[in-house]
Parts: C-alpha cells; sequence; structure tokens
C-alpha cells in the first residue's frame, strides 16, 4: 500500500508469516470473525488478546483471519456487499481507506459508542478523521505511525549543534552547519510529498478542499505556497534527487553510507540503516519533526489503522466487543509497546516514553494528518501531480504556475468517474 507507512517500521521477527486462523476453544460459543493485516501485530500479541478476550467473553469466541495487504481493497468490497454469511464481523483498514468503503452505507455507524464510551476527544486526529463521514465516525483507530528526524548524534555534535532543533529556523540554521566537508545536511528527496504535506498544514494550507460536495486542489494557495517555499530551502541543504522520491533509491541505503546527517522517516529505518553499516549502532538519535514554533512539533502525514465494522455482521454486540477491547487503552498500548507504534489516543504517549523513536513519532502524532477524505484520493496518487508539480519547482520552476497547473489536475482527478 503506498501510502501506508508500515514497511519501515520496526517489526518483530515472530510475526504472522501468511493468511491463516488463529484457534481458539469452542464448545457453542459463537464465533466473531476478525480480519486483521499481515505484520499489524504479532502473533504472540494476538494470542494473548484472543485467551484474555475468550476469558472476559464466555459466549464468544475469535477467529483471527490475517489478510495480505496485496489485493485486499477488493477483498473488503466483496464482504461489504455480501450478504454476511460466513464473512467478516470485524476488518482492520488503512486509515485513508475507510473513505472508499463507507460509500453506499455498508458500515456500521459507530459514533454513539465513540462518544459514549471510547472517549474519541483524545484519538490521534489523524487516524480519528478520516474514519469520519458527514460527522459520523466509522473507522476506530487502532495504532499509528509517522515519520520523524532521524540523525547522526556524531555529526551533530561534530557541526557545533548541541540539541535537536525544536524550530523551522532552528532546523535550517542546525542543517546549514551539517552541510559541510563532503556531508550532506540532509538527504531529502525531491518528490517527498508526504514530508511536503506536513508544512502546507503547518501553515494553514492543504493539498486539496472541499466545498459544496466539490473538492479542489489547493496547492496554490498562499500557505501551500509557504509550505513549498520552506521545503525548497530545506531540500537545498543536501543532496537529495529532485526527480524522485524517498524510495528511489531507498534513502536508508543513502543514509547507511555515512555521508548524511539527517533524514525523515519513521524511527523502524534505523534498524534497517544499521543493519547495512554496523557502524552507526549508538549513533542515531530522533526528533520530532520541528513546528514553526517551539510550542508544537510540526505536523506529519499519519499512517496506521482503523477498525471497521461492516453493516452486514450477524452479530453488532460482538463485533463492537472486539473492537472496544482492541482499541481501549490496556491491549492499545500493549500492541504500541510491542510492535513500536503510537497508540490510539494522545493520553496514552506515555506508554511509549521510553522508546526515543516511538516517543519522537507520538509528539508528532498528536498533530498528525491524512490526506483528503475522497474515494478518488486515490486516483491522485496513482499519477501523483504533487510529484511532478515539486520537482519543477526544485528545478527552477515558478511555483505558481506549476502550483496552480498541479490544483487543476487535482481538481480533476478528484471529480467522481473522471480520475
Amino acid at each position: 500500500m503506498r501510502r501506508r507507512l508500515l514497511a519501515l517500521v520496526c517489526v518483530s521477527a515472530a510475526l504472522v508469516s501468511a493468511c491463516g486462523a488463529l484457534p481458539g476453544s469452542t464448545g457453542g460459543r459463537h464465533t466473531v470473525t476478525v480480519w486483521l493485516m499481515k505484520d499489524s501485530a504479532s502473533q504472540d500479541f494476538l494470542h494473548r488478546f484472543t485467551e484474555d478476550f475468550e476469558r472476559g467473553h464466555k459466549d464468544l469466541r475469535l477467529d483471527i483471519r490475517i489478510q495480505e495487504w496485496t489485493g485486499i481493497g477488493p477483498k473488503v468490497q466483496a464482504a461489504l456487499s455480501g450478504d454476511g454469511e460466513g464473512g467478516p464481523d470485524v476488518i482492520e483498514v488503512g486509515n485513508t481507506q475507510v473513505a472508499q468503503y463507507v460509500e453506499g452505507g455498508r458500515l456500521t455507524n459507530l459514533t454513539l459508542e465513540s462518544m459514549r464510551d471510547w472517549g474519541m476527544r483524545d484519538w490521534v486526529p489523524g487516524l480519528a478523521e478520516p474514519g469520519q463521514d458527514n460527522s459520523a465516525q466509522y473507522g476506530i483507530p487502532w495504532y499509528a505511525a509517522n515519520r520523524v528526524v532521524v540523525y547522526r548524534k556524531d555529526l551533530f555534535e561534530q557541526a557545533g549543534v548541541k540539541a535537536p532543533p525544536r524550530t523551522r529556523a532552528e532546523w535550517l540554521a542546525a542543517t546549514e552547519k551539517l552541510d559541510k566537508g563532503g556531508d550532506q545536511g540532509i538527504y531529502l528527496a525531491g518528490q517527498d510529498w508526504y514530508t511536503l504535506s506536513g508544512f502546507i498544514w503547518d501553515e494553514g494550507g492543504d493539498l486539496a478542499k472541499e466545498s459544496a460536495n466539490v473538492w479542489k486542489g489547493t496547492l496554490d494557495t498562499p500557505a501551500a505556497l509557504r509550505g513549498m517555499d520552506f521545503y525548497q530551502r530545506l531540500q537545498a541543504l543536501g543532496g537529495g534527487p529532485a526527480g524522485s522520491d524517498e524510495e528511489h533509491p531507498p534513502q536508508a541505503g543513502v543514509f547507511a553510507a555515512g555521508k548524511v546527517a539527517q533524514i525523515v522517516a519513521v524511527p523502524g529505518v534505523a534498524q534497517a540503516v544499521v543493519q547495512k553499516n554496523p557502524g552507526l549502532r549508538g549513533k542515531l538519535g530522533f526528533f520530532p519533526v520541528p513546528g514553526k514554533t517551539a510550542a508544537r512539533p510540526g505536523a506529519v502525514f499519519t499512517g496506521g489503522s482503523d477498525l471497521i465494522v461492516p453493516r452486514n455482521t450477524g452479530d453488532r454486540d460482538a463485533a463492537v466487543a472486539v473492537v472496544a477491547a482492541l482499541t481501549g487503552a490496556k491491549w492499545d498500548t500493549e500492541l504500541a509497546r510491542t510492535m513500536n507504534y503510537v497508540p490510539n489516543k494522545t493520553t496514552l504517549a506515555s506508554a511509549v516514553a521510553g522508546e526515543e523513536g516511538v516517543a519522537a513519532m507520538a509528539a508528532g502524532a498528536a498533530h498528525g494528518r491524512a490526506t483528503p477524505s475522497t474515494p478518488q484520493w486515490a486516483a491522485v496518487e496513482a499519477d501523483n501531480p504533487i510529484k511532478r508539480y515539486m520537482t519543477k519547482v526544485l528545478g527552477g520552476g515558478d511555483p505558481r504556475t506549476e502550483a496552480r497547473r498541479a490544483s487543476r489536475r487535482i481538481t480533476e482527478q478528484l471529480a467522481p468517474g473522471l480520475g
């Protein structure tokens, strides 16, 4: 899944490796079928959760079936459109996928439970907001992951940077000091549009906005242009290619080569860096993407998962009980500790405070966002005009002209049936 961050999150080696079901006891219990995605939780976590849940719900048996991300969209659509017989009662979906599944009234409205029982006001916004449609809550936040700044502590010390920057101005100043002597102050690929999105959100802008049920690209607004201007100044303090994204080449490999002071990535990338270059063990640190002021970190794109309940479930109450347990404080914090995720509530951030990288993620997630909540957004990512816009500007093109061109293309792609 292109928009997901999970591929780089540090994951336990004991993960479930194939589709299948976790066995549970029978004995006349009613079965609740749960679809969870591969690599979202370790097998040990799922066994412990199953035993605890069934011990507290004597009439229910969990049938947890692990799904592959590849091809999951059509499979979920088919399950939501079926008669519910033998289908899932609870489904894990990417947080930005909820919009494509809510169409046609095929999901259970969980607004009442969210307000009354689940403390929705404390949810990480980048998970909660994509789970809404017309103020109704359909996707229930489960866990999050987002980008932070991964940096070389030794290079910071050599450059006289005594503490991680907390503001954009400090970040630029520190990066300029680091960009010397053959070292790149930062490696920032020219088409890293997720990182650009955070800068745009910090300025009060957006990638697209909806008005009167019509979506329009908004890269050409003054706020969005300010975000691009900051990106351009930061990206110039390193040798990131203007014409490719952070995966081409993989920035972990570039960082591991030893001549880069910083990258913007999820903390799990540090494990890949150290595997490639063991000499960097103990030299990597993490800090939240700086904001405009020291009062709060910068906005970041938040990836992760929500849980949904199909409307055709055979037992709404049982499905809701599973969602309540998985997303409740006990098991959500246990999942976060086990898998190095951000918990689903900002109030649970202390549960991961002992892990520097995850703590930095949690600080950023409190101000996280997601891509525009429309099913047509997939068309934008498939033929991404934001990437082309960034490359044009970094190559010397006029920002306003290129932003208008990209915004028009986004507007066309977000028109139903025209993307």
